[in-house]
């Protein structure tokens, strides 16, 4: 990059200013991560637009570290967001008015240029790719009182939330790590995501109907859709997004749970992606695709760089052949290369998707039981409740 190429970008671009971070401390934005060192004031030449902020604190000697906490941030151009080191409850604060004042001149002056690391503009494209849909209205729907995203405040949301080998796993690896200064978050409230039923439960319909709507959760999503998202497509993908990134870098554990929900409604859709709703699979399953070709990532830079403390890369753990999206996902491949008539594009990226998970987890499809065309485990948590019917009834 030439240098006036890349003064323009430092000019237009959004700074992160971050003041008296301990070293050793993680700082990250959106794909990217930084190990602080003794000279380090924040990140400059950052896109305007929708960003990922997260950081982890450490032990003096940088072994140990406490549970991520992060925020989304919506910026505008030559912006400059300053945050704090709170020594006390080792978090990022905000400072007030006459500060920020008087530190964004001295940004917009240079003065902090040397000590501001760039954002790697190579990689924005993948940023683009896992957020496109995240509007500053999906933020201000679905951000935590306070903005902070953390595990250490999903301690109590979660406590009874229903969890299999693998949560349970999660859960404790983030909620062991080094968290004094964490607890102090631990009655916050979490994120404010939409509430997804599992099963359909309705008063007064035949049995057979009841089975019908957990076997086709079609009708669930256009009632979601029009209760929640007044009808909005792209705002019902900004929250997947907003939960993957959560989740993902955030390492939020009801992100996940949040993230897991909708992927179980979307994939569980047998009528929506043929008749109804062919634009809005398009979009999700290209969404879904981008999200775990990055996750699934080895061997970055990031992750090596932060191996010893949290990685923003998912573990091996999440991904055996009896997890659930290796269930939802044999359904829908099913459903969708096997229709005698499907949308050129949908089908372009469904096959797109299941050569990701055939090659980079050595998945295979096959199915093992059918009801009426529909396949499922036995032990499946997904697998609707079938309604068998005697003969003689008939």
């Amino acid at each position: 990059m030439d240098a006036d190429t890349a003064l323009e970008l430092v000019r237009r671009g959004v700074t992160l200013l971050l003041l008296d971070v301990p070293q050793h401390t993680l700082v990250g934005i959106d794909t990217q991560m930084f190990s602080v060192g003794p000279a380090f004031k924040g990140i400059k030449m950052i896109p305007p637009g929708i960003h990922f902020v997260y950081y982890s604190s450490s032990s003096r000697d940088g072994k140990e570290f406490s549970p991520i906490v992060g925020f989304f941030v919506d910026a505008g151009p030559s912006e400059v967001i300053i945050r704090r080191w709170n020594a006390d409850e080792e978090r990022l604060a905000s400072v007030s008015e006459e500060e920020a004042e008087r530190y964004c001149q001295a940004v917009r002056s240079m003065e902090f240029d040397r000590q501001l690391g760039p954002y790697d503009q190579n990689r924005y494209g993948d940023w683009k790719r896992l957020s496109n849909y995240i509007t500053k209205e999906t933020i201000q729907r679905l951000e935590p009182i306070g903005g902070e995203i953390t595990v250490a405040t999903e301690l109590e949301i979660l406590k009874n939330t229903p969890k299999t080998a693998m949560e349970k796993a999660l859960d404790e690896q983030l909620t062991t790590r080094k968290g004094s200064a964490t607890e102090d978050m631990s009655q916050g409230r979490g994120c404010c995501y939409t509430s997804i039923p599992r099963f359909v439960k309705r008063r007064g319909i035949e049995g057979h109907e009841l089975t019908s709507l957990n076997l086709d959760k079609t009708q669930l999503l256009e009632t979601i859709l029009a209760t929640e998202f007044g009808g909005s497509e792209d705002l019902l993908l900004g929250e997947f997004q907003f939960s993957f990134i959560a989740f993902l870098m955030g390492q939020s554990l009801e992100s996940f749970f949040q993230w897991k929900a909708l992927v179980g409604l979307l994939l569980g859709c047998t009528e929506a992606p043929f008749h109804t709703r062919t634009q809005l699979f398009t979009k999700f399953v290209r969404a879904i695709y981008y999200q775990l070709k990055y996750g699934l990532q080895k061997d970055s830079a990031d992750n090596r760089t932060t191996e010893q403390g949290t990685s923003a890369l998912l573990d091996d753990l999440w991904f055996s052949t009896d997890s659930f999206l290796h269930r939802l996902c044999k359904d829908f491949f099913s459903l969708v290369l096997g229709a005698p008539v499907v949308d050129g594009e949908l089908l372009s990226w469904t096959r797109k998707f299941k050569e990701l998970l055939e090659n980079t987890l050595g998945w295979e499809f096959q199915q093992n039981c059918a009801v009426d065309g529909m396949y499922f485990d036995e032990d499946d948590e997904f697998a609707p409740t079938i309604e068998m019917i005697d003969d003689q009834n008939l």
